[in-house]
């Protein structure tokens, strides 16, 4: 028995920093929130470090020890700390809000193709957001593939390539940024004073917390690997620790490099899109190196956001499906292929992934989707994540009835709790204030637009968790809900009500002069209206099973 478990093949501590962060913070993250706030982002990330960063990370750790026996991660933790109900939907909530996130790393994967393949930016003025949205599908449905052929061992390689070389980039830039400066460089930035690096803190600046909590977030999605360490109890935590320490380099030297090369006060347009290559044009000009950089770079993204993608579509899957009780979720999706995968999840978050991209489809250009998506992983990422600190505070607050940890964050069971209160309150505030559009002008129709989407993209991200437990309920009964022909009627019925609100609310009701938004406001109506009358219908019916 002994020999056999040495001959186990373990995940190490290192290498599980490395996954980890490549799902938690790369260039990219620094660059949109440049643009939110400037060089005041410098100041953010260094208290939000402090007062964030540090605090989540070891929270995570802690509860990875505590359940170190478990591989759901967030879904064994609020399982098991608040029952199998809440368990569920922290799961699928948790699940269901890293699919625009998906859709948005799909989507830079094919920018970085874009800037291999043309040395410039000009992709969003050659493809028609139609041709973006197919590209984008045809990633997600590879890496279906990709995950099959290679199965788990692919995470492992492509992690510890693509985080360690986004990282080496990262360095390479800050290192450059500081030689450039010794040799009398210019810098872009002017006044280049310690004004300039204080947040202006008004409505702005809190619409984009959310996305700031975005790109610090993520650590916990490696949990569901700890069960594949040898000691995961220790080795858990000093993986956070090590993502920690990596993400506190990257935000604030980071950040401080973009303003030498980038004029924080007059920023263009594309730059959450393309601001990274910008950089590495800007560095290698600087140097007479030409495109070299830029070209080097777009190689290490398009590795990195590969790696990124077949974590996210592994790992997300695996913390929905890893330890929920099996009544609130269809077999369909718990059904796992010889290779241990569950490819049925893998399909409906390409389904999802597909729809989020449809909507987002009704922006006018290709930077305003990019910037979209990007946005709202600030509104829904947050929210999700104060299922973690909902967990450790029922974790301290009942000290007693769970495991010692190996690692224990704050010794107080008292001050741990005060820690993730205040860890969960900054969280909702920031959610809910990136409901607010921050790249749009506010007062505009596309202002309006981008609003109403985050709403309603929200509102029906969790709803279709409510439908999950039906089903599983009706398939527990034996009554085939999907195949049988009341519920074929039930569709069609629902369809033809569809069918005519739409007449009706193109004809009569939304007017024509809201231009795209009238198509946008009726597509989220009818989908509103087929959620509500399947549930409505099925709620109606009496099952037959039932006394």
């Amino acid at each position: 028995m002994d020999d056999l478990n040495q001959k186990k093949s373990y995940i190490s501590w290192p290498v599980l920093a490395l996954m980890d962060f490549v799902t938690v913070i790369g260039f990219d993250d620094i660059i949109y929130n440049f643009q939110n706030q400037g060089l005041g982002v410098v100041t953010s990330w260094v208290v939000m470090l402090f007062i964030y960063v540090l605090p989540y990370s070891l929270i995570v750790g802690h509860l990875g020890s505590v359940f170190s026996k478990e591989g759901g991660g967030l879904t064994s933790w609020v399982r098991g700390t608040s029952g199998d109900a809440v368990g569920y939907f922290a799961a699928w909530f948790y699940w269901i809000v890293g699919l625009p996130y998906i859709v948005d790393v799909a989507n830079s994967v094919v920018v970085s193709f874009g800037w291999m393949i043309n040395g410039n930016g000009t992709m969003g003025d050659k493809m028609s957001n139609m041709t973006f949205g197919l590209l984008t599908t045809v990633v997600f449905v590879g890496f279906i593939f990709f995950e099959h052929i290679f199965k788990n061992k692919s995470l492992e390689i492509m992690s510890v390539i693509g985080g360690g070389a986004m990282f080496f980039m990262t360095i390479l830039f800050v290192f450059m940024t500081f030689v450039s400066l010794a040799k009398g460089g210019h810098i872009a930035t002017q006044p280049f004073t310690f004004k300039a690096f204080l947040p202006k803190i008004d409505r702005h600046f809190m619409s984009t917390l959310g996305l700031l909590i975005f790109a610090m977030n993520g650590s916990e999605l490696v949990a569901p690997y700890v069960t594949d360490m040898k000691h995961p109890r220790k080795d858990f935590p000093r993986a956070m620790l090590m993502v920690a320490i990596m993400t506190a380099f990257l935000t604030v030297f980071g950040s401080f490099s973009l303003g030498v090369f980038f004029n924080a006060h007059h920023l263009p347009n594309d730059l959450k899109m393309n601001g990274s290559y910008y950089a590495f044009l800007a560095l290698g000009k600087q140097f007479g190196w030409g495109k070299f950089l830029m070209y080097v770079f777009a190689v290490v993204q398009a590795i990195y956001m590969c790696a990124q993608l077949a974590v996210l579509m592994d790992a997300g899957t695996r913390v929905f499906l890893g330890d929920i009780s099996k009544k609130y979720m269809p077999k369909q999706l718990s059904k796992l292929n010889k290779d241990g995968l569950p490819i049925n999840g893998y399909w409906m978050t390409t389904i999802i992934c597909a729809a989020i991209m449809l909507a987002a489809g009704f922006l006018p250009e290709i930077n305003d989707i990019f910037n979209w998506l990007l946005n709202l992983n600030g509104i829904v990422s947050p929210f999700a994540t104060c299922f973690i600190f909902w967990a450790f505070m029922l974790v301290r607050l009942h000290s007693d009835r769970y495991p010692t940890p190996a690692y224990t964050y704050v010794k107080s069971d008292k001050g741990g709790f005060l820690v993730g209160l205040w860890m969960f309150a900054i969280t909702f505030i920031a959610a809910c204030y990136s409901f607010l559009p921050v790249d749009v002008k506010p007062g505009t129709e596309l202002y309006t637009r981008e609003f109403i989407m985050n709403i309603a993209a929200t509102f029906l991200l969790a709803a279709i968790g409510l439908v999950m437990p039906w089903v599983a309920r009706r398939q527990q009964h034996t009554l085939a809900a999907f195949s049988s022909r009341e519920n074929t009627r039930r569709i069609i019925a629902i369809l033809i009500v569809v069918a005519l609100a739409t007449l009706v609310m193109w004809l009569w009701i939304i007017p024509a002069s809201w231009g795209a938004n009238q198509w946008v406001a009726i597509i989220i109506s009818d989908l509103l209206i087929f959620f509500v009358g399947w549930i409505g219908t099925a709620l109606m019916k009496k099952d037959p099973t039932e006394a």
